[in-house]
């Protein structure tokens, strides 16, 4: 589901889905009470515990020209300066 108002998405890196923020607690609270691992809620791929894996995922998702990681992965080039980077993506995107 999506954010009803546009606010908080939640991008998972592992199938690039938007989930609403209180639909990924709500998914979270059901794998910590039934003491399970957490995993997307689309996928069901295990979720990354760090940055390092996010960025794993989300370079895989580029690979395979996945247009919303191409755009995630623009805005980080684009926070590190990397203007040239970030603008080919967002156009390939």
């Amino acid at each position: 589901p999506l954010p009803i108002n546009g606010e908080n998405p939640r991008i998972s890196t592992c199938c690039s889905k938007i989930i609403c923020d209180g639909c990924s607690v709500a998914n979270g609270l059901r794998h910590f009470r039934e003491n399970l691992q957490q995993t997307c809620p689309f996928c069901r791929h295990p979720m990354p515990k760090t940055d390092e894996q996010n960025n794993k995922n989300y370079m895989k998702r580029v690979e395979k020209n996945d247009p919303v990681a191409m755009t995630q992965i623009g805005f980080t080039l684009e926070n590190e300066g990397d203007y040239d980077s970030a603008f080919g993506l967002w156009t390939k995107a």
